[in-house]
C-alpha cells in the first residue's frame, strides 16, 4: 500500500534541489538539500507510523518548507506547481520577515495552527532536524533561545503527532549538552 506518491516527492524534491542550489546547511560545507530530506525523512518515518494523515501534503512541504524564505520561488509559482493547499502549508511555515525577530516565531505558530495537522508535523520535523549540534558561532545565548524555541513548537504542536512530539521532546533534552 502507497502512503504518499513517488512522483509528488520527486517533483518537489527536484524543485527544492533547483531553488536551493547553492546553499549549505549553516556552518557546514553540506549542500541545504540534506537539511531538507532530513525533514522528510523525520516526517516519513511518522507517516508510516501515524495512520490518517494526507502523507502527500505532509511530504510536499517538508521538502518546500523553506522555498519561499530562502530562495526567490514566490508564492504563485509554488501555487501554480504544487496547489493551494502545499502553497500554503509552506506560507505558514514561512517566517514573516517584516516583524520583529521576537515576534515571528509566535506568528508563525499562529499561522501553522491554522493549517492541517500535516503542516504541524512539518514544524515539528523541522526542528527535530535542527537540534543537533548548533553552529560554533552560536553564542550559548542563542543556543538557550533556541532550545527555549523547540519547547515552545513543542507546546503549540504536540498533538500533531506523538512520535514527533516524543522525539522533539528527547531532542531537546539532550540539547543541554551544548549549554554552559
Amino acid at each position: 500500500m502507497r502512503i504518499w506518491s513517488q512522483e509528488r516527492y520527486r517533483q518537489a524534491a527536484h524543485v527544492a534541489a533547483e531553488a536551493h542550489q547553492g546553499q549549505l546547511v549553516p556552518g557546514t560545507t553540506l549542500p541545504y538539500l540534506l537539511h531538507l530530506t532530513n525533514v522528510a525523512m523525520e516526517l516519513m518515518t511518522a507517516l508510516a507510523l501515524e495512520a490518517g494523515h494526507d502523507a502527500d501534503l505532509a511530504v510536499q512541504c517538508a521538502l518546500l518548507h523553506d522555498l519561499l524564505e530562502d530562495t526567490a520561488t514566490t508564492y504563485a509559482e509554488l501555487q501554480a506547481s504544487f496547489g493551494p493547499a502545499v502553497a500554503a502549508g509552506v506560507a505558514a511555515l514561512t517566517k514573516d520577515s517584516s516583524l520583529d525577530k521576537a515576534q515571528q516565531m509566535p506568528d508563525s505558530l499562529r499561522r501553522i495552527q491554522q493549517q492541517p495537522p500535516e503542516i504541524w508535523m512539518v514544524k515539528l520535523a523541522d526542528r527535530i532536524t535542527n537540534m543537533h549540534a548548533p553552529p560554533a558561532t552560536w553564542s550559548q545565548a542563542k543556543r538557550r533561545q533556541y532550545r527555549d524555541e523547540a519547547e515552545t513548537i513543542h507546546a503549540a504542536l504536540h498533538t500533531a503527532s506523538p512520535l514527533l512530539a516524543e522525539r522533539l521532546q528527547q531532542l531537546t533534552r539532550q540539547y543541554a549538552r551544548y549549554l554552559d
